[in-house]
């Protein structure tokens, strides 16, 4: 482990337009939309603890805020995201926090599959299922690298605007592992545009995302705020009881379709892997990590290139 100092996760008090790692601030007609922006561009957004708790309250405040009645979820930098925290100083995965998504045991005292379960189900699955029931509707603004981890944000929000920039993709399959912890790939891309991207791993531009039906929109990179805050302005122009009724009855026909249940099957499925990973070698991770996971990208992107 890295002996860096990792500084405590941001407070709804503690939110600015420049915190880092979320930043936070008011904007659009009468303060209706609040921008929540990922702020740790020096590791392309990676996620660690402190800006998923960060991230959390940022939402909470945009929530307790009676006059935002639209929420988007942006980044700074080059990228929106490349996914979870598997090495970078301040990866903090033995670090304690109280727990907010769900009711379950520290898993900092714990070991092997049982300290992994148990910061997955509250880091990984509880907070995106936490976001995904935000009762004001939540736009994710994607530009550049959106991974794993990264999509997982963007698929808890109610839709994605894309810059033409963008791509996508969940590479975990390299790791042995069955995609990422909120699983939703059968429902955002179909069956077997899902089965397609985690068999090869590959990288999925946004408008391959738009023909599929996973992104709302593709615009020019210049162009992505503008769009986004336009389509805020329509949103804030409805009665807040129409957005969040209407947001729920959707959430209710996914989960009656079976992606609530499908999720939990496929959440023990990957500690399943997981838990075979560190049988076999010693490594939850299958021996992967950050650098070893972009070098396998770019192989296969280069030679996707190849091909005629």
């Amino acid at each position: 482990m890295s002996n860096a100092v990792i500084p405590p996760p941001l407070g709804p008090d503690d939110l600015g337009p420049d915190t880092a790692p979320v930043a936070y601030e008011t904007g659009g007609p009468d303060g209706a939309v609040a921008y929540v922006t990922l702020n740790r561009p020096d590791y392309r957004n990676a996620q660690n603890s402190v800006m998923t708790y960060s991230l959390d309250a940022a939402f909470r405040k945009a929530v307790d805020d009676a006059s935002v009645k639209v929420i988007v979820l942006r980044a700074n930098g080059k990228h929106f995201s490349a996914g979870h925290d598997i090495g970078t100083p301040e990866r903090d995965f033995d670090t304690y926090y109280d727990n907010v998504a769900t009711l379950h045991w520290d898993h900092t005292d714990k070991s092997g599959a049982d300290q992994r379960l148990a910061r997955e189900t509250e880091v990984y699955m509880g907070m995106c299922r936490r976001w995904r029931e935000i009762p004001k509707p939540v736009i994710a603004q994607v530009h550049g690298a959106c991974i794993a981890g990264g999509m997982m944000l963007a698929w808890s929000a109610d839709f994605i605007v894309a810059s033409d920039d963008a791509f996508f993709s969940d590479p975990v399959a390299r790791m042995g592992i069955p995609g990422v912890e909120y699983f939703a790939h059968a429902f955002v891309l179909g069956p077997r545009r899902a089965k397609e991207i985690l068999f090869t791993g590959q990288r999925f531009t946004a408008n391959q995302a738009l023909d599929w039906g996973m992104v709302n929109h593709v615009v020019p990179r210049d162009d992505l705020a503008a769009k986004v805050d336009e389509i805020c302005e329509q949103a804030a122009a409805m009665p807040l009881q129409g957005l969040f009724l209407s947001k729920k009855a959707v959430n209710i026909c996914e989960d009656q379709m079976g992606m609530r249940n499908a999720m939990d099957s496929v959440f023990g499925w990957h500690h399943y892997a997981h838990a075979a990973n560190a049988e076999d070698g010693g490594d939850s991770l299958g021996g992967m990590d950050a650098k070893s996971m972009k070098g396998a990208a770019a192989k296969s992107s280069e030679s996707e290139k190849g091909k005629p």
